[in-house]
């Protein structure tokens, strides 16, 4: 059966785009079918997956806005050896644009069961906000992945979106959990990321991943390249972070 799993954090800079296009290159390397959907109108995604978000011509955008079957925007990254849904900058002003249409919470999930058999994996990387774009990200998976780093405002605002959650389950989406919390750019040299880290592990439990992403000069680096850290150094901590966290999500 199909996963379908919403990478989200409505703040920024946490790492959500890297765990989308790693995670997909490292579920993909494991033989998994996997399809990552850009669904962030800055498209680090779709660059990270080594598709130049200028020329192409179909993205998630005409997908929602159904003037393109998914299958249309679809596209393969070459370099993480999965398939992907692109977008760029015309994405943000989808929202305004779908104000006014009827199940406009619901576009993906609807353009997505059309494909939906033909992968193990569906990763749907969301913007850093709590707008429409990402309630289609939520309203259309199966479970949520919360990446984000050991600070203190970190801890504040998953509060936020928990309550989120709760009410897409309650009003769009009866199925939606969350899978994990994932700890990103660690440093455990700072006291403060392992008073955090522990407040997470004491709160939320198993929910917790037990694979912690490091800060690492090669993840920074790979998104340069269009490679998934996997393929710019396989021996890297990064890689091997990313490799580690694909199969705890694969033993789900």
């Amino acid at each position: 059966m199909t996963k379908i799993l919403a990478i989200t954090n409505q703040k920024g800079g946490v790492g959500k785009t890297t765990t989308s296009v790693n995670l997909a290159a490292s579920l993909a390397a494991s033989g998994r079918r996997v399809l990552l959907v850009d669904l962030d109108p800055q498209a680090n995604a779709t660059m990270g997956s080594g598709i130049n978000k200028q020329t192409i011509k179909v993205t998630i955008y005409h997908v929602l806005l159904k003037q393109a079957q998914l299958q249309h925007a679809r596209v393969a990254s070459v370099q993480g050896k999965y398939d992907l849904i692109p977008a760029n900058r015309d994405l943000a002003g989808a929202e305004v644009e779908m104000v006014d249409f009827e199940q406009r919470e619901t576009r993906l999930k609807t353009a997505l069961e059309k494909v939906e058999q033909e992968y193990d994996y569906i990763l749907i990387d969301c913007p850093p906000a709590l707008n429409l774009l990402t309630l289609n990200g939520l309203c259309a998976a199966h479970a949520v992945m919360i990446p984000m780093q050991c600070e203190y405002y970190a801890l504040e605002g998953l509060s936020d979106l928990v309550n989120t959650i709760k009410r897409v389950r309650a009003h769009f989406n009866p199925v939606l959990k969350i899978e994990g919390l994932l700890r990103t750019m660690f440093d455990p040299r700072n006291i403060l990321a392992q008073q955090v880290s522990e407040q997470l592990q004491k709160h939320f439990g198993d929910k917790v991943y037990r694979t912690v992403i490091p800060r690492n000069v090669r993840l920074a680096e790979a998104p340069g390249f269009g490679l998934p850290v996997l393929y710019h150094d396989e021996q890297s901590k990064g890689a091997q972070a990313y490799l580690e966290l694909a199969k705890e999500v694969l033993s789900a």
